[in-house]
């Protein structure tokens, strides 16, 4: 074979560069393709404070050989649980349940931090920032390539993975007719503040309509985010004045944090979900992930956690000279299904929160107090099917312990 020319492999785009377009990225990377990431932000530091990783997440990552870094650099969630306004605890977390349930703990990181790691997976080059990508054709397994504009220059692919947001573009191009994500009713508010004087276990708080979550990380720092039934697109001047208007009676350590924020430190967010689900994730050449596939309500906190269980699924089916179509049709069949049903349980867990009348908040207070005392077993079965999600192929975990 000396002298004859090497078959340069596949060539892959990403739109998009939050946590699933990197973990897509460094998959296909992984597998063979000749992958690069177009992101229209001027630098990959990411919107958002803290991200929770469910024990399938990290499952995920542990097929690209992050998941242990991950574990190290993040927050390990022992205890902590559900409360009143008043402070009551409502339920308790059974950490050692938990992780023997579902084979693993939750653990909480700093997006930047998780952006970084899984950036560092992918060569020198391969993510380009400040270059916003649109899907200009989806291109047809075996004809024609997929085309994306990246401003005057027009690029073919082999491949293209849109991982582009709740408002995507290339969904959009895909599915014209399909209805956009519509608002759930609530506004999210999301900031990070230092340690305070005295530690804090992690916990959630529902109120009427409301909800806090209060999250440590590793270096003591708090991760806190809020939300409430408001009007779409509504903002306020000050949106720490807001937060403090609206939980500033709540339980200590909720009004500590609100004072500890900076004025300039509240990212706040309307939430949408596509409620209605796609009738695939696929079309041509190019595959929809994440919340340009199935946005989701953060009520289960398995947005970030559903992209990158698609983005491996997706490396998984895409070997680089395989039947890109079939490949492509068994991505969606595995993904469509799974996060359709998810969307649909966190959408119905925003409705129990969504409850604003005392009389229904009583209701709701009695019957998380009923789930607890029927013990962690009952408790836990909330995450069955969801966090007990295993990756179709052996992560790097498995091989080393089994050799």
């Amino acid at each position: 074979m000396s002298g004859s020319a090497r078959p340069t492999a596949p060539r892959a785009i990403v739109i998009g560069s939050g946590i699933g377009g990197l973990t897509a990225a460094v998959a296909l990377h992984q597998r063979g393709w000749r992958t690069t990431v177009f992101e229209r932000a001027q630098s990959l530091e990411p919107v958002g404070a803290g991200i929770s990783l469910a024990p399938n997440g990290q499952r995920a990552l542990d097929v690209i050989g992050l998941g242990d870094g991950i574990r190290e650099l993040a927050a390990w969630q022992g205890g902590g649980g559900l409360r009143n306004p008043r402070g009551r605890w409502l339920n308790r977390v059974d950490s050692a349940a938990f992780a023997e349930r579902f084979g693993g703990p939750l653990v909480v990181i700093h997006r930047a931090t998780l952006i970084d790691l899984i950036a560092s997976g992918l060569p020198t080059g391969v993510v380009r920032t400040a270059s916003p990508a649109e899907l200009i054709d989806p291109g047809v397994p075996g004809g024609q390539p997929a085309v994306v504009a990246v401003g005057a220059d027009r690029l073919e692919a082999e491949l293209v993975v849109a991982a582009d947001g709740i408002h995507s573009s290339a969904r959009q191009t895909l599915f014209p007719a399909h209805p956009a994500p519509a608002y759930s009713g609530f506004t999210t508010w999301r900031v990070l503040v230092p340690a305070l004087e005295q530690p804090q276990e992690p916990h959630e708080t529902w109120g009427p309509g409301m909800l806090w979550g209060t999250q440590p990380l590793k270096d003591g720092s708090l991760y806190a985010y809020a939300a409430a039934l408001a009007p779409r697109g509504e903002r306020a001047d000050d949106e720490r004045a807001e937060l403090l208007r609206r939980f500033g009676g709540w339980h200590e350590p909720v009004p500590q944090i609100i004072d500890a924020t900076s004025p300039g430190g509240v990212l706040r967010s309307d939430v949408h979900h596509l409620i209605d689900p796609l009738p695939t994730f696929h079309r041509g050449r190019t595959a929809l992930l994440g919340d340009a596939a199935h946005a989701m309500t953060p009520m289960l906190g398995q947005g970030g956690n559903q992209a990158v269980e698609d983005a491996v699924v997706l490396a998984h089916h895409l070997a680089p000279n395989g039947d890109l179509g079939s490949s492509l049709a068994a991505y969606s069949a595995d993904r469509q299904p799974r996060t359709t049903a998810i969307v649909r349980k966190a959408a119905r867990v925003a409705r129990a929160q969504s409850l604003s009348s005392a009389p229904a908040v009583t209701v709701r207070e009695a019957l998380l107090g009923l789930i607890a005392r029927l013990g962690p077993r009952v408790a836990l079965r909330a995450g069955d099917g969801i966090l007990d999600w295993r990756p179709p192929q052996r992560t790097y975990a498995d091989q080393a312990s089994h050799g």
